[in-house]
């Protein structure tokens, strides 16, 4: 979950032109500390997100990494990455929690709790 969270912090720290650093899992070890870094991380992503016109949303971007590497991507478009991404890793875990005999409860992202 760490890693969906570090995803999304990335991806909208870029869009905003800003420094990010990742979080340690270590840091974040039990589900209370892993559902505020979600809603830690989902308050700046709307505040962003909140803050565009539809055509800003939509308008190319030029997005720098650390690593130097340089990408053009519109933020409707990394949005739709930072869902899929979540929704990928998401599965795994279910599918990891169902082979350990450990049926996942309801998992609807729309439930914070």
């Amino acid at each position: 979950m760490i890693h969906i969270f570090n995803c999304e912090g990335l991806w909208t720290h870029a869009l905003q032109k800003a420094g990010f650093r990742d979080e340690d899992p270590a840091d974040w070890p039990t589900i209370p500390d892993a559902r505020r870094l979600q809603h830690r991380v989902g308050a700046n992503t709307l505040a962003y997100l909140s803050g565009l016109t539809d055509e800003q949303l939509n308008a190319d971007t030029e997005l720098h990494f650390p690593d130097g590497d340089i990408a053009i991507r519109t933020p409707a478009f990394i949005l739709h990455h930072v869902l899929t991404h979540a929704f990928h890793h998401k599965g795994q875990m279910v599918s990891m929690c169902r082979t350990l005999g450990y049926p996942a409860p309801d998992t609807d992202l729309s439930r914070f709790e």
